[in-house]
Formats: structure tokens, C-alpha cells, sequence
């Protein structure tokens, strides 16, 4: 493990020394505008595998990249307009922009659904190195998984391993970095773009721009087919697969017969690894499907309260025994017996996000409406 302290006269030696290593297969630890970072070769699976086994990630979080502008972005994800607009706008900058991947990158960087997340970073020296190596490099944390956000070479050294450290090749060091929030992620693959988190103060402007919902406001978006419908509940899964940990996760699924309810449900089904088909439970009122996806195990209960004919045969259903931790829910019909179901869900602090889906401008099209 390589250190250089990086000044205001060395960087174009640090930068050839940063190629050098990527070139190579090699992990470098680069301070950016937010905190320090962990980059390889996006390109390369035997650098992406150094880099997860640096991360102790977890196998199915995904990686984004960083790049020097939307010519060199345009290699590696389709760019909408609603990407386009952010990139003019916000980029570079704390904003990491997710799009269609076009699979050009190694496995493990893009996500289960093929996006990918693109940063520019507002820091010279991380430019001029992409620029340099002609190909993107990871742009993601330098800590490892669930340890805190490093602002320093020695949060670092101090929240690894020995074995974690034998496997970074280079460190630049830049001393200590302000201590500003994480890029705001935003997803644009549906075109109306979503936020997945939420970073520092550029949030506001782009909630003023009219490029996202605010978590206070209902998000209105547009799915063009069913595969689009079940990609979203995909998404909203991986938001929330930190907070399931903790708590359990309940969707309230509104909608017209027909209107893609149960497709959403799929996307769920699918997304915890469930092999068996997910079918409406209309005439059964609930499925039980347990999981297990990357050692985490729980349930997966679908309910359709359409026939449900007063309060004591929801009572029937247990739900207070069965809103848990690591357990999702997702009810069709909800809106028939929302009072007592919120009650339940304020008991167990569950977290209740509503999906209302209704007819778009075209038979494969459908409006969907998010609020939580």
C-alpha cells in the first residue's frame, strides 16, 4: 500500500501514479467533494472483485462510476431526457444519475434490474485521472459496508481490517475533507425521475427545478409496460432493503381490476428471489412466500382484501403476528379497511408506502402515484 499526500504541485504526478494503478488491476483511495472514495477499473472483473472484497459488500448492491461528461456517460447507460436535463443542470456535482446500463461494465457494478448509477465529480484531480485512463473507475465510499462515511485516511485505516487494507494499492491523501452529505441518487429510468436518497443542499434545486418529488409530496411517474411496472417495485425494494432489516415493509397496492396491481407484486416477488409464481390472491385473500435473498430470510405475504367483508375476518388474518422485521407485505384493496390497518402498522413501525396505479394514455401504459 502505496501513500501520497497530495498538494497543489504534485498533481500531475499523482495522477499518472493513479493510472498507473488502475491500469493494473489496482484499488486507489481519492478524495472527492463529498468524502474520501474507493476506485478501480469499472471495466475490469478482476478489479471490481478486489474492490467488493474491500467493501465486504453485500452481492446484489450495485456500484456506480465515475465519468468525465455525458459523451463518455453515453458509452455506458442510455441517456433519456430527464437525465440529460440533470446532467446540463447539475453536473458535475454531488448527484449520482441512474439510467439504463448497456452493459459495458464488469459484473457486480450495475444493479439486478441493469441500471447504473453515473457521477461527475466536481474535483479536478478524479477528472484528470478518467480523462487519462479513457475509462470510467468506481465511484463509491471508501469505507467498508455499514461503517461510517470516511472524511480521512485514518477514518479509513481505522474502520478496516488488515485484510482490507493489504488489498488497496494506492492512497492519495488530501487530509481531511469537510464533512459534506452523500450525492443525492436519482433514478430516470422511467423517464419522471425518482429519488432514491437524498444528499446535500442541491436537493432543494432540484426539487424546485421539478426533476423530483419531495418525501413529503406524492411522486407521479409513468411505467410504459408491465416489465416497467415490475422494475419499479424492484427499485423501491432495494431503497428500503436497509430499512427491512429493522423493520417490517408494507405496500398498500390501489387500483382498478386490471390496473397492474398484481404486476407490482411480482416485481417484489421477484426481487426477494422467490421462484414461485406470484399470483393474485383474489380468490384465497392471502399468499405466504418466504425468502431468502443473500443469507437474509423472511416473508413475503400477499394479500387482496376485494372480498373481505367486515373487520373481524381481517382480525382473522393476524397481521399484528405477522408485520415483523425482514417481512413484507403488500395488500391489493387496501383502501377497504385503511384505518385499522394503519393502526397495526404505527404499532409494529412499519414503514406503509402507497402504490396507486390507473390507465395511461396507452394500453401498456400506467400512471402510478407514490407516497410515503
Amino acid at each position: 500500500m502505496k501513500v501520497v499526500n497530495l498538494t497543489s504541485t504534485n498533481h500531475a504526478s499523482v495522477t499518472n501514479q493513479a493510472v498507473k494503478t488502475l491500469k493494473n488491476n489496482g484499488l486507489v483511495i481519492y478524495p472527492t467533494e463529498t468524502c474520501y472514495g474507493a476506485g478501480v477499473l469499472a471495466t475490469s472483473q478482476p478489479a471490481i472483485d478486489k474492490l467488493l472484497a474491500y467493501k465486504t459488500r453485500r452481492e446484489g448492491k450495485p456500484l456506480s462510476i465515475a465519468v468525465t461528461n455525458n459523451t463518455m456517460a453515453s458509452k455506458y447507460v442510455t441517456l433519456n431526457t430527464s437525465a440529460k436535463n440533470l446532467y446540463q443542470k447539475f453536473l458535475p456535482g454531488p448527484l449520482t444519475v441512474i439510467s439504463r446500463g448497456l452493459n459495458k461494465v464488469a459484473k457486480g457494478v450495475q444493479s439486478e434490474t441493469h441500471t447504473l448509477g453515473i457521477r461527475i465529480p466536481d474535483y479536478p484531480l478524479i477528472t484528470k485521472i478518467v480523462k487519462t485512463l479513457g475509462q470510467p473507475i468506481t465511484a463509491t465510499s471508501a469505507n467498508a459496508s455499514y461503517k461510517k462515511r470516511p472524511y480521512s485516511i485514518k477514518d479509513i485505516l481505522n474502520n478496516t481490517s488488515q485484510k482490507q487494507q493489504n488489498l488497496i494499492d494506492l492512497i492519495i491523501d488530501a487530509g481531511t475533507l469537510p464533512k459534506r452529505p452523500p450525492s443525492t441518487v436519482v433514478d430516470t429510468t422511467l423517464d419522471d425521475p425518482l429519488i432514491l436518497r437524498k444528499g446535500g443542499s442541491e436537493l432543494q434545486a432540484l426539487a424546485d427545478a421539478n426533476f423530483i418529488g419531495t418525501s413529503s409530496k406524492p411522486k407521479k411517474l409513468t411505467t410504459k409496460s408491465p416489465q416497467d411496472t415490475i422494475n419499479l417495485a424492484k427499485t423501491l425494494m432495494l431503497k428500503n432493503w436497509n430499512h427491512l432489516q429493522k423493520h417490517p415493509l408494507l405496500f398498500l397496492l390501489i387500483g382498478d381490476l386490471g390496473a397492474g396491481k398484481t404486476k407490482f407484486a411480482k416485481g417484489i416477488g421477484q426481487f426477494l428471489k422467490i421462484s414461485n409464481p406470484i399470483t393474485s390472491p383474489t380468490y384465497t385473500i392471502e399468499k405466504e412466500y418466504p425468502y431468502t435473498r443473500h443469507s437474509i430470510s423472511g416473508l413475503f405475504l400477499h394479500l387482496d382484501l376485494w372480498r373481505l367483508q367486515n373487520l373481524e375476518e381481517l382480525d382473522q388474518l393476524k397481521l399484528n403476528s405477522r408485520l415483523l422485521p425482514k417481512n413484507v407485505i403488500a395488500i391489493e384493496w387496501a383502501s377497504r379497511t385503511l384505518k385499522p390497518i394503519f393502526s397495526l402498522a404505527r404499532q409494529s413501525k412499519a414503514k406503509i408506502i402507497s402504490i396507486q396505479i390507473s390507465p395511461g394514455s396507452s394500453p401498456s401504459h400506467r400512471q402510478i402515484i407514490i407516497n410515503h
